[in-house]
Formats: structure tokens, C-alpha cells, sequence
């Protein structure tokens, strides 16, 4: 993980203390926290961290700016720590600023902050590419949050555990497709894989390219892209099935790895991305 900004670890610094006792200008609505508080804060992330004759704000500076240099993932752990929402039981809308404040920032860094099961956890928003990134730009405006939390543990398990990856990457496509069914009003089909929900989709979003009423304004081979739409979520599927960590397995594992987990995730967002802007456009001309 690379170091981050001056800029987010003075703003870390301003969520973690509070800022001074005599300042009352803090940008964000942060909770001002006592020597033995931040002592207490560090402990939790497991840094040593003792204030001794130094102010508070000066301590905490030193304490991060040598974390960025020598254990930058403590920075990642801080950040998410501070986002707890434990601590903001009857202060939500204090929580909300603060996520926005710092990801203001982060997003320079090349991260992000998700809320994934009511707490946030950091996301590195360059690890996949120009397809997901796309991706998530256009469901981080929808509320398919079944799609956001599949996409978040894809992107998550890429490097530490790419089998993960590749099954949350077809996941993906099939709530997505659920999503469209279910604001269309459309029933699931009987088999609820993904070649099953990428058809009964397709055959509503009138993208079915063996439909004899396609428009004639579209060529042959817009009609072997969509072909090959299907064949790819049907790939996709059928790695999760050999590849992924969906299933049990028998005595010969197949070997996957980052580059194979990137791949199907690209895979998955090219689909996804496409049958939403799909959709979207569908409804926008009703």
C-alpha cells in the first residue's frame, strides 16, 4: 500500500483529536478526545503511542506522519477506526460528514471509503481498472446495495484471495440482474445461475440476439456482441464453478491467481455496466 496524501493526514489528524482544546473552527464535526482517549484510540489498532510532554495535536502528527513512512496500512486501520460507527450511536449525521470529509481526500490517494454491513472499510479505487471503476461509479448512484457489497468484496479478495474474487465477480452480474428484474416488475427465472438471469434479463431489455423484431438499425455485428455478451457471463459462471471458491472441490484444484480474478471482474463489470445503461435508457424513453 502506498503512503498517503499530507492533505488526508491532516485531516486524519483532525478527525482523530478533535483539534485543540481552545480551537473551535474544526472542519468537521470530529469528537475532541482526551491524552488518555488517543492513548486508548492507538491502542486499538495496536500502535504505541504515548503523548508524554508534547500537546495532543502535535503527538498524533508525529505518531501518523512516521506511520505513513514506516507501516502505512496502520493509516489505512486508523482511518477506518475513526469511522466506527460505535461511536457515533446518537450522532450519525457527525459520522456521515466525517466519511465525506475524508474520502474529499482520499480519493487523490487512490482510495475510498465503502460502508460495507454498517461499518466503512477502505477500498482501493485503482487496483481493477477503467470497466470497474465505471462500474462503480454508475451503482454508487443506484441503491442496488446487494451489487455494491458484491463489488466491494470483489475488489477486496483480488490480491489476498482471488478464487473469492472471481465468485463475488459473478455474483455481480447476478444482482444485477436481479435488481433490473425486480424494478421491472419481472418474475426470476426458474434457474437462478447466472447464464438463467443474463437470458430472462436480455429477453426484457430486448437485447436477445436471436429476437427476430430486433430493430433494423442494428447490424450484424452489434448481434455478435451481444452473442458474445452472453457467452462471456456464461464463461464467467462456469470459472466460478472451477476456479472460484463457491463450490467444494475434488482432489485436483485449478489454479487461479490476481491476474485471472482482475480478468473476471472486468468481465463482470463490462456486462453489468451495460445492461444498467441498458435500462436506464429503456426508461428514460417510456
Amino acid at each position: 500500500m502506498g503512503n498517503f496524501s499530507p492533505q488526508t493526514i491532516e485531516a486524519l489528524e483532525i478527525t482523530i483529536t478533535g483539534g485543540s482544546f481552545s480551537d473551535s473552527t474544526s472542519p468537521v464535526p470530529s469528537k475532541y478526545r482526551a491524552g488518555w482517549e488517543l492513548e486508548q484510540f492507538f491502542r486499538g489498532i495496536e500502535v504505541s503511542f504515548q503523548i508524554d510532554k508534547r500537546s495532543r495535536v502535535s503527538a498524533v502528527r508525529e505518531c501518523l506522519e512516521d506511520l505513513n513512512i514506516s507501516n502505512p496500512t496502520k493509516i489505512k486501520e486508523a482511518i477506518q477506526a475513526i469511522c466506527d460507527p460505535r461511536e457515533y450511536l446518537d450522532e450519525e449525521d457527525d459520522l456521515r460528514e466525517i466519511v465525506v470529509y475524508l474520502n474529499k481526500r482520499l480519493k487523490f490517494d487512490g482510495f475510498e471509503l465503502w460502508e460495507e454491513g454498517g461499518f466503512y472499510r477502505l477500498v482501493s479505487t485503482n487496483i481493477v481498472g477503467a470497466p470497474a471503476n465505471a462500474l462503480q461509479a454508475t451503482i454508487n448512484l443506484t441503491d442496488y446495495d446487494s451489487v455494491k457489497t458484491d463489488f466491494e468484496r470483489a475488489v477486496n479478495a483480488i490480491e489476498k484471495d482471488p478464487e473469492d474474487a472471481i465468485t463475488a465477480a459473478c455474483s455481480i452480474v447476478e444482482s444485477i440482474c436481479k435488481c433490473i428484474l425486480d424494478q421491472m416488475k419481472k418474475p426470476y427465472p426458474k434457474k437462478q445461475d447466472i447464464k438463467g438471469l443474463v437470458a430472462e434479463v436480455g429477453k426484457h431489455l430486448h437485447l436477445s440476439p436471436a429476437r427476430s423484431d430486433l430493430p433494423s438499425e442494428i447490424p450484424g455485428d452489434i448481434k455478435q456482441i451481444l452473442s458474445g455478451l452472453i457467452n462471456v457471463s456464461s464463461g464467467i459462471g462456469a470459472l466460478r464453478t472451477h476456479g472460484g471458491d463457491a463450490h467444494g472441490r475434488g482432489r485436483k484444484k485449478v489454479p487461479v491467481d490476481t491476474r485471472i480474478a482482475r480478468l473476471a471482474i472486468h468481465a463482470a463489470s463490462t456486462v453489468s455496466l451495460f445492461y444498467i445503461e441498458t435500462w436506464n435508457r429503456m426508461r428514460e424513453n417510456a
